[in-house]
């Protein structure tokens, strides 16, 4: 700050330095001193000299040095001095009463100069416009070094309301960060570990189907490495998700509704699906935590009911989005020798996201041994 003003108003530093603009009004009050005290008495030019060194303090003591120059005020007809001594009072000491003091006493001790006249309350237009003239002697200085003042605390102020700005935006992108960290942790939990689940069950499907050694070996190859590969992106998305926080989740603009078939057709499941959408126009987050539903529950199937049959139902009850995955009891056990690993997030993760667009989500065991997840997501603004 202190080296952008003095570039931007085209000076040099040294114009601006402290000690010369400390300087510059004693020289100034000198001067006027030395031109009024001429013909005077020791005593009235030491109240002079005095005047003028008083302002020296005026900055670190304003007050003390408006009393030093009102003596030589007094007696001589000095300006410079005690003018900047009441703008110092104004710049540099808080409060309003204050400064209308000194402005006053400073007015007061002009009018009534050193010698006293013997009519000085005289009603008549020299008395009037002198009376003014100290009034605007006083006030002018005041008023100057309350504006100063005043600058100076909006300036401060400024700079607090920047730095301020300048953290929460740090904070903002913290969070930011965070966020999407989050998000990402999600993601990669619906995204990459339902394909790896797939990979793996047709991979432990054709290990047990196959009669040919190389082919079982190949299979159980592809099996291990699902597996390793899942326990690993369990701890990342730990790992991320301890990094992040809760927040609105950012919209994107896949997967839709539209891609269900094409996940149902993928799956490797036995699947009858009823999807009734309807014609209107779903949000986009509420399509997306939708496509997620189903494909987090086709996920727990394949690792825990191998072999159940699966009912998708898609359909919509008066603004709401209703969600239904149900499978039935498994036809075989599962593969618990070579189970495969999961950080136990899906479902949370579905039930943040039906929370966080005002839903609600159920997922629960059904009487037949078999499983329900069951989502309703309203549209925007329910």
């Amino acid at each position: 700050m202190s080296s952008a003003g003095p570039a931007r108003a085209g000076r040099p530093a040294w114009l601006t330095a402290p000690w010369l603009m400390l300087l510059v009004p004693v020289l100034l009050a000198a001067m006027d001193a030395a031109l009024v005290a001429k013909g005077s008495s020791w005593w009235e030019l030491a109240l002079s000299v005095l005047a003028t060194a008083a302002l020296l303090l005026r900055r670190r003591c304003p007050l003390l040095a408006l009393l030093l120059v009102l003596p030589g005020t007094f007696v001589n007809y000095i300006w410079i001095a005690p003018i900047t001594a009441v703008y110092s009072v104004a710049a540099y000491r808080p409060g309003l009463r204050i400064t209308t003091l000194c402005a006053s006493v400073f007015a007061l001790v002009e009018f009534f100069h050193w010698p006293l006249q013997d009519h000085p309350l005289a009603l008549d237009r020299d008395n009037a416009l002198y009376a003014i003239q100290c009034v605007m002697l006083g006030a002018a200085p005041a008023a100057i070094g309350l504006l100063a003042r005043t600058r100076a605390e909006l300036a401060a102020r400024l700079d607090e309301l920047t730095m301020g700005r300048q953290r929460e935006n740090r904070l903002l992108a913290d969070r930011v960060l965070s966020t999407e960290r989050a998000r990402l942790a999600r993601e990669m939990h619906d995204v990459v570990s339902h394909q790896v689940s797939l990979i793996s069950i047709q991979a432990g499907a054709l290990q047990v189907s196959t009669a040919d050694p190389a082919a079982r070996s190949t299979a159980r190859t592809i099996r291990e490495l699902s597996v390793r590969t899942l326990e690993e992106l369990r701890q990342m998305v730990g790992v991320l998700r301890a990094a992040g926080v809760r927040g609105e989740d950012p919209l994107a603009p896949q997967p839709r509704l539209a891609d269900l078939p094409k996940l149902i057709e993928n799956s490797g499941l036995t699947v009858n699906s009823t999807l009734a959408a309807g014609d209107r126009p779903w949000p986009e987050a509420v399509e997306r935590a939708a496509f997620r539903t189903v494909q987090e529950a086709f996920t727990n199937i394949s690792k825990h009911a191998p072999g159940a049959t699966v009912e998708v139902r898609i359909s919509v009850r008066g603004t709401r989005l209703l969600v239904e995955v149900r499978n039935g009891p498994p036809t075989r056990p599962a593969d618990t020798a070579q189970a495969l690993p999961g950080g136990g997030h899906g479902l949370v993760g579905l039930r943040e996201r039906a929370v966080l667009l005002g839903g609600s989500l159920l997922a629960a065991p059904t009487p037949e041994g078999g499983f329900v997840v069951r989502a309703e997501l309203p549209a925007a603004g329910e």
